[in-house]
């Protein structure tokens, strides 16, 4: 049975930033022992999960999508520091921080709105900006909230990088990379 694929728009990570990720957590992940890590290919920031979409939904959305961000500039982001979702002794995902900028938060605003104008049922929960880098912590024991810090690559100096593209990705989970670029706009 053919898997239903899924869409998402996102920030488009530059491939040098996404190398420097991969190099900084190939250093710290003997701490982390997460079972299963993203492939520096797939690292993004998701701006709006669409999920199973139409052929007819998918060429209007990203039409408004394309022109609801027409005017919408360029801006530098900063990877911070290191985070977890899910129980603290057991976290599910492990994510990278990047700093609260205003302008981020208007273009997920911008794509959230114009996708909801789509008929997209979309995320309720507050948007919370990060990059996922593994998922499933797979130590027996638990794990250590202070090593977020402590062995935080980011913390000395931030990792800079230019958001100037937005990208609609689909979700192939039984490949590696598992997101393929659909659409991309450039930032002005």
């Amino acid at each position: 049975m053919e898997r239903v694929a899924h869409y998402f728009w996102a920030v488009r990570i530059p491939d040098e930033v996404k190398q420097t990720i991969y190099d900084e957590l190939t250093r710290i992940k003997p701490i982390f022992q997460f079972k299963r890590w993203v492939d520096l290919n797939d690292y993004h920031i998701t701006l709006a999960f669409l999920g199973a979409v139409n052929p007819k939904q998918l060429t209007s959305v990203i039409g408004s999508v394309g022109e609801s961000i027409k005017n919408q500039e360029a801006f530098m982001l900063n990877i911070k520091g290191l985070g977890v979702f899910g129980a603290q002794k057991s976290p599910r995902i492990f994510w990278g921080a990047v700093n609260d900028t205003d302008v981020l938060y208007k273009l997920q605003e911008i794509v959230h709105q114009t996708c909801l104008d789509e008929g997209f049922k979309l995320e309720t929960r507050p948007y919370h900006p990060h990059i996922t880098l593994a998922r499933k912590w797979g130590a027996n024991e638990d794990f250590m909230m202070d090593y977020i810090v402590t062995y935080n690559p980011f913390k000395e100096k931030p990792l800079s990088f230019e958001v100037d593209e937005i990208v609609l990705y689909k979700s192939n989970v039984e490949n590696t990379p598992k997101y393929e670029p659909i659409a991309s706009f450039s930032l002005v």
